[in-house]
Parts: C-alpha cells; structure tokens; sequence
C-alpha cells in the first residue's frame, strides 16, 4: 500500500494533476461525537459508506470505538462485532481503500483479513505493544495521531510548552519508532490530533502551522471535520458545521495537508477539486 501514500503527495504537490484525498468516516457507534448512534447498526454504516462513496470519498476510515473527549474503552470482542461485517461487505463490492481507526492489534489484524488497507491508530501504535508487528507485518499503510492523554482524560487540562514544536516533537518520535520496527516511511502518514488533548487555542496554532507537519517526511493527515475549535470562531450547532469544516480543511491542505478526514465528504470533495483546479496557493500569502 505504499503506492496510497506515496500517490497522496505526488497528487498535493504537483496539484495540477490532482489534488488531496477525502477520507470519509465510517462511525459504527453508539456514542461518536458527532453522529454517533446513526450507523451503529452494520446495515446502517454500510448505507452510509455508500453515499460517501457516491459523494467522491478517496479512502473510508472505519471505526467500531469513539475516541470523543470522555468516552471509555470498548471491549475487543463489541469492537470486532461492529466493524467486521462492515468491512467485509465494503471490500467485497468496492476498491476503494479502506481504513480501520482502531488502536487494538486484534482488531487491526482481522479488519486488514478482512480487506482493509490502512491502520489508523489515534495512539500512534503506542497502546497494544503487538501493533507495531501488524503494521510491518501486513503492509498496510499507517496513520499516526498525536493525542495527550487518552479519550477519557484528554480535555480535563490540556498544557503544552510550544504545542506545535511539541506535537512535531513526538510525530518524528513515532516515526522513527515505526519505521526502525520495519515499516517503510513511504506507508506513514501523521496526523497532529486536532482535538485530542488540546485547548482552542492549541489547535488553532497547529492549523496555522501545518506545515511543520506536511514536511517529516511522509504523508500528513487533518481531522478538524465538526470539531468544537470551529463553534468557537463560528458558532453553529454539529450538524450546521459544513462550512467551517471545509474552511478548515483547505487552510491545512494549502499548508501541505495529503488527506482530509471529514464527515461532509460531498461539500469536502468539491472545495479539493476545485482548490486544485484553480491552483491556488496560500502560502505564497503567508
């Protein structure tokens, strides 16, 4: 899968044959932040994951456990039973790559048997010792995400020194870790995890700044799609936040960003195209 990655920044940085990829999400849960409880049900999700499809969705990122500020752990066996069923349903009628958002090795393992490509781990294969040997064993590509603390700890008082040279800090850290355990730099991907564990202010400063992160070296990926940073420049409710979210997404993606993850991939997927059509280049302004 490193052909993923590697196609993802040939595409951003030569924008005029292409542009950055959508990643759609696939919540199969009770209890997401922003939708969760919609397609908890498999049939439900696999409806979803065919309209996000249909509204131009470059990779589908599947998860079975919210990671939302306060949530708690969901067991291995509920895990496996919410997002298997629908990764085999989407792999037997799609190529389009698959992602499973998961931070247990078991649940990596199967869902990659079961035909997903992309390991998207928010703990950045820090939390099950045995994640590191999946991602080199499997040849997926992988998904690195900063986050200060856990889900259920993470927004009680998040602090930092300098949060972007903190957050780059510990990106090159993970790298290094993943790639001295034998996965290639070509199939990472980081992400600086708008969100998790930080204050408005925090992500705010790592959007503005990027492109620290779009130069380590492999791909990089923003998740700012509904997040509360967006409320508080433009206050709308979860469903209303569409607009922000794009605004956010284009603003990484200007400073180098390769994926969007977001959950209105329709309104996403026409602002890439056309950002890229029209070639603009923010930081020509910055």
């Amino acid at each position: 899968m490193s052909s993923l990655w590697e196609s993802a920044r040939v595409r951003i940085v030569e924008p005029a044959r292409g542009r950055a990829l959508v990643m759609g999400i696939v919540n199969v849960t009770p209890d997401s932040f922003s939708d969760g409880g919609r397609h908890n049900r498999v049939d439900d999700a696999v409806a979803h994951a065919w309209r996000l499809l249909d509204e131009g969705a470059d990779i589908l990122d599947v998860g079975g456990e919210s990671s939302r500020p306060g949530a708690a752990p969901v067991p291995l066996d509920e895990e496996l039973r919410r997002v298997l069923p629908v990764i085999e349903r989407l792999a037997a009628r799609t190529s389009t790559p698959l992602s499973i958002d998961t931070t247990k090795a078991e649940v990596a393992r199967r869902a990659l048997d079961a035909g997903a490509v992309v390991i998207n781990d928010v703990s950045a294969l820090r939390d099950d010792p045995a994640m590191l040997d999946v991602a080199r064993d499997s040849g997926a590509a992988v998904i690195l995400m900063h986050m200060q603390g856990t889900p259920l700890t993470m927004q009680d008082d998040p602090r930092y020194d300098d949060v972007v040279a903190d957050v780059e800090t510990f990106l090159r850290a993970r790298i290094a870790a993943t790639v001295a355990a034998g996965v290639p730099i070509s199939r990472i991907a980081v992400d600086p995890g708008i969100g998790f564990g930080k204050k408005s202010a925090h992500n705010l400063s790592l959007l503005r700044r990027f492109e620290r992160f779009a130069q380590l070296g492999c791909a990089s990926v923003v998740g700012v799609s509904r997040k509360g940073v967006l409320a508080k420049i433009a206050p709308r409710p979860l469903d209303e936040r569409a607009a922000s979210s794009v605004a956010a997404a284009l603003a990484a993606i200007a400073r180098g960003a390769d994926v969007a993850r977001v959950h209105d991939v329709a309104a996403t997927a026409d602002a890439v195209r056309v950002w890229a059509a029209v070639g603009f280049d923010l930081s020509q302004t910055l």
